[in-house]
């Protein structure tokens, strides 16, 4: 289901049958250092992880990740869209693409299309990120699409500090 366009990239709901992409980008070299390790070992664990997290939280909460894809072609490159963590007081953006596509402009586009989906028709106010100190690529553009820097925190059952960034 489609949650908005850009010039370059569609973003809609991710589908059980993108199981395979998914398992590709969850076990990708960034994700594994910047999100973690979620331990999705095949497509069948993929399939579980779109069914219990990502459509649950668009049953839960009417947002969550979303698929962005390069309009021309339909080829999957990343997911962009919104989390909410029980450890924060509301949703955070969050980002992540191939290895392939990163630094071409396609996670600016998408995260800036989501800023404005969020804020105009979820009707979120208070958008929220999180990353690590070392992820530089992160923190730069979640500058650039208008959120601050606002201070650190530990998240519960984990010992490396985060960045966290709001929009207001």
């Amino acid at each position: 289901m489609l949650i908005t366009e850009t010039k370059k990239l569609r973003i809609d709901k991710v589908p059980l049958t993108d199981a395979p992409f998914l398992f590709i980008l969850m076990n990708s070299p960034n994700w594994i250092k910047y999100i973690g390790d979620r331990g999705i070992r095949s497509e069948k664990l993929a399939a579980a992880y779109i069914q219990n997290s990502l459509i649950a939280s668009y049953e839960a909460h009417g947002y969550g990740l979303y698929k962005m894809s390069l309009k021309e072609s339909g080829i999957p490159i990343g997911l962009c869209g919104f989390v909410k963590r029980d450890y924060l007081e509301h949703a955070d953006i969050g980002f992540a693409v191939l290895p392939e596509y990163k630094g071409k402009g396609y996670v600016f586009e998408a995260a800036k299309a989501c800023m404005e989906y969020g804020q105009n028709t979820l009707k979120l106010d208070t958008i929220l990120a999180i990353t690590s100190h070392d992820n530089i690529r992160s923190k730069k553009l979640l500058l650039k699409i208008g959120l601050q820097e606002t201070g650190t925190f530990f998240p519960p059952n984990d010992n490396e500090e985060l960045l966290l960034f709001s929009n207001e």
